[in-house]
Parts: C-alpha cells; structure tokens; sequence
C-alpha cells in the first residue's frame, strides 16, 4: 500500500507549549522495556498512579491493552514486532505533542526499534527504563503462563526463550525489580524526573 501524495501536513494553532503550560509539566515518554514478568506493567501503572494523583496528566500505554485495539492485526513474528513499536512510538509522539505524560510498557525487544522511537521523540523527552529481572525470576512469576508454553513449544519466537532481547546499554534509567520494591523503583523513576526538571518536587 501506498502513502497517498496528496496530503499536506496541518499545522495547528495551538502548540504543545501552551498545553504544557496549561497542564503545569511537560510532555514526554517514559519508555518500560524488559523481558515479559520483569514487572513493566506494574512498574508502569505505580508511576502514572503517583503522578496522576500529584497532578499530572497522564496515560499508560501497555502492550496487552493495545494488541486487544489498536495493534490487534500484528502477530509476533518479527515484522509484526517492529510494526508494534512503530505505531506505539507514533502514538506517544501524539500524546507528548498534546503535553501528556505517556508510560509506555512493551518488551520491545529490540535496539534499532527503540531508538526509533527516541528519534521520533525531542531530545530529554524520552526516558528509557530498562526493567531488568533475570529470567529465572521472571520465569517463576511467569504471571501469564507464558514462559510455561514458550518452554513446550506451544508459543514460537518468545521472547528471552526462542527469540533474543537486546538490553539497553545506556538507558536512563535501570531498575532491578528482583531486588527493588515496587514503590522503590517508582521512586527512581520520579526523582529522575525532578532532577532533569520534567516535574517538579511538587508532582512527586
């Protein structure tokens, strides 16, 4: 298919300035990527709980929620992967413009595919958070039962299984969620924001 010519981009009146403004923060993406039971999700919807209540505006993407949506016409092959990140980095491209805090929770297993997003995204405005967990944790947690099936060969190419994960390798941010509580590594998340001034102490 063909990206139609006659299409012209719009520019708006009004800009994301004003809405950060109007808003009281800035807009930009907290990027969780992690293996599957790393504890993305939870992570995820712990910081926007705490920055919603203190203020902000916020909105959770997760990678179940928007394959049921969204994404629902995109398998795990390979090429369904990168189609994946694609739209979630187009997606929060959308939310930052609108001067929303976006949480982002996707395997997202590999590098190329990330810094696409961040490329997508301003500079200081995308905020890697790499949720490391070995796989022998993540794998007695296993919350979906998934890494069960991956091990008996009724799910192909899974993550961390059949099919690799590049970890970041310089991330913002590193949590390490089998040793860290969940409301500790919220809070390195949220004293990472304050210190680079993307919310104030207030927000926390």
């Amino acid at each position: 298919m063909h990206r139609s010519e006659n299409i012209v981009w719009q520019e708006l009146v009004i800009k994301r300035s004003d809405r950060e403004k109007r808003n009281g923060h800035s807009g930009f993406v907290i990027w969780f990527t992690g293996l599957s039971g790393s504890g993305k999700s939870t992570l995820a919807v712990e910081v926007e709980r705490q920055l919603f209540e203190s203020g902000c505006n916020t909105y959770t993407l997760d990678g179940d929620n928007v394959r049921h949506g969204l994404n629902k016409n995109l398998d795990f092959s390979f090429e369904g992967r990168v189609e994946n990140i694609r739209r979630i980095g187009e997606v929060a491209k959308l939310f930052v413009d609108a001067g929303i805090i976006v949480c982002t929770a996707f395997i997202s297993p590999y590098k190329k595919d990330r810094d696409f997003v961040r490329e997508l995204i301003d500079t200081g405005r995308f905020i890697e958070v790499f949720v490391d967990c070995p796989i022998k944790v993540c794998e007695s947690r296993d919350p979906k039962g998934l890494y069960k099936k991956a091990r008996a060969g009724e799910i192909a190419d899974f993550t961390g299984i059949s099919s690799s994960y590049e970890a970041p390798e310089r991330p913002e941010i590193r949590i390490d969620t089998d040793k860290e509580t969940v409301i500790e590594s919220a809070d390195k998340v949220l004293n990472y924001l304050i210190k680079y001034n993307l919310i104030s102490q207030e927000n926390k």
